[in-house]
């Protein structure tokens, strides 16, 4: 009871003049801390049926996942020396 009590004066208190906008703290410093970044992201990506049935194809034919086969390729892609994107 004592806790709630606290809260409710705290939410009823006006705590702008106790923030030192000359002190600029970190999230860690105010004790918050972010959650991780996943290690991999949803991509939703639309591609011709004709490649798509090509990718499946050729991932069978490896026996790997498609999804596989496509990470792969578009990590070769981006490492590769005559990759000239952004």
């Amino acid at each position: 009871m004592k806790k709630r009590r606290e809260h409710h004066e705290y939410d009823e208190t006006d705590t702008t003049a106790w923030i030192d906008p000359k002190q600029r703290l970190s999230l860690k410093q105010l004790g918050f801390k972010l959650p991780p970044t996943p290690p991999t992201q949803v991509l939703s990506i639309r591609l011709p049926t004709f490649l798509l049935n090509q990718l499946r194809a050729k991932a069978s034919a490896i026996d790997i996942p498609y999804q596989a086969l496509i990470k792969m390729l578009l990590a070769r892609s981006v490492h590769h020396k005559s990759f000239s994107g952004a």
